[in-house]
Parts: C-alpha cells; sequence; structure tokens
C-alpha cells in the first residue's frame, strides 16, 4: 500500500530524512517510532505532498507520487499534529467542506457523515462551533474527516499529543475498528512507546535514519534493551 524508495529531504545542509526507505502492506498498523527531531514530520508532509523530497520516491497503492500526484493523493487520508479544523464552523460545515473537495455527492457525503458521526459518538455535537469542542472531541472530527472518503492508507502524525487517556483509548480504537472493518492501512507516528507497543510493526526513526523495522518485540531485542521503551531511549540517546 505505501512504499518509499531512497526518500532524501534536505533543508539546506541539514538532511532531515537520509535515504529512507521501507514498504507497508495492505490492513497493516505501523507505528513510526522517533523522538522530537527525528524526521517523522517531515516525512508526513512528503507523503501528503505538501513538501517535494530532493531524491527519491513515493508509491501510493502502486501510483508513484512525483508522477501520478493528483491519483496517488487520492488513496490517502490524514490528521496532521497540528489541528486544522475550522474553529469558527460546526462540526457538519467542516466535515462538508472536506467531501466537497474530494468531489463527494452531497447524498453520499450526507450518508458517509451520519454514518461516521453516530460510530464516534459526535452525533450531539454536530451544530456545535469547533472551538467549543474539547481537545479529545476535536481529534474525533478529524479522524471523521479524514476517513470521508474512504482512504485506503491513513497518516496519523502525533495525533494524540494533548489528548487525556480516555480520548486516546477511543481514538485509537476508532483506528483498529476501521481496520477489522476496511482494511486500512495505518501509519502512526508517536514519540509514546505505549502506543507503538499495540501496532503490527514498528519502524524506528532517529535522525532521519532508520534504526530498526520490524514487530515490537524484535525491536526490542535487535536495539538491545529489556523493553521497547529501554530499548528505544538507548537508540536515540
Amino acid at each position: 500500500m505505501l512504499k518509499v524508495r531512497n526518500l532524501t529531504k534536505r533543508y539546506g545542509e541539514r538532511e532531515a530524512l537520509k535515504s529512507l526507505s521501507f514498504s507497508i502492506e495492505p490492513g497493516c498498523f505501523v507505528a513510526l517510532l522517533g523522538p522530537n527531531g527525528a524526521g517523522k514530520s517531515t516525512l508526513f508532509q512528503v507523503l501528503t505532498g505538501l513538501f517535494a523530497a530532493d531524491e527519491g520516491d513515493v508509491e501510493v497503492a502502486g501510483l508513484s507520487l512525483r508522477r501520478q500526484a493528483r491519483h496517488a493523493l487520492a488513496h490517502i487520508g490524514v490528521v496532521f499534529q497540528q489541528q486544522s479544523l475550522d474553529l469558527d464552523l460546526s462540526v457538519i460545515r467542516n466535515l462538508q467542506f472536506q467531501a466537497d473537495l474530494h468531489g463527494l455527492p452531497r447524498s453520499v457525503a450526507a450518508a458517509r457523515i451520519s454514518a461516521e458521526v453516530e460510530r464516534f459518538g459526535l452525533a450531539a455535537d454536530l451544530r456545535r462551533p469547533v472551538r467549543e469542542l474539547s481537545g479529545g472531541t476535536r481529534r474525533k472530527v478529524e479522524l471523521v474527516r479524514a476517513l470521508l472518503h474512504q482512504p485506503d492508507l491513513l497518516l496519523m502524525d502525533e495525533a494524540t499529543v494533548g489528548l487525556d487517556p480516555k480520548s486516546r483509548r477511543d481514538l485509537l480504537a476508532g483506528l483498529h475498528d476501521e481496520i477489522r472493518r476496511r482494511g486500512v492501512t495505518v501509519l502512526w507516528a508517536t514519540h509514546i512507546v505505549a502506543e507503538a507497543e499495540a501496532a503490527d510493526r514498528v519502524l524506528v526513526l532517529h535522525r532521519g535514519v532508520l534504526l530498526a523495522d520490524a514487530s515490537p518485540q524484535e525491536v526490542t531485542r535487535l536495539l538491545g534493551g529489556a523493553t521497547l521503551e529501554a530499548a528505544f531511549i538507548a537508540a536515540t540517546q
């Protein structure tokens, strides 16, 4: 579903990503684990077309991001680290605007919005301005927005930062439900080790270099720690 080949991104003399390569099979939940400054957000900005890589290429569902960007990006849903909802619009207006951007017919959009807000417990908040919502509820709205066009690949960039434990649990439960129902592929960027422990695979990124790519247990062994947290800290100090 996602193939990254020799991806390099520079900011002046600094290489934020250094010949990065990995691939993700459909239906996997993959945690991209790295400390602040590891290159996680830069990678997501490249994957979503906001930045162009200096070298290498990305394929989404077999489509090159360099040569077939519009078609490749149509397969992606994204929740960025920084919240990006319009605070003055209601929940329903934010969702309808996203559906319009993807060219969804109004009848299809209405049906999907209705189903998704019910699934995530947002029905009572539909007419409320986003600025009145809690951080956890806003994240749920952003996840619903990312899922409206039914993407094959979902990118989550530090999506639980600032959330309380219940909101974090609810968000993760919603993602795993989407994987079970539609076989969505998830790339979840985080620096919280506990979130990575439940993933199918863990990619450990440090200073733009991939240090490990395996199951949580195998990454722990490869990086030489008693726990995944201990291994991660030792490898990225």
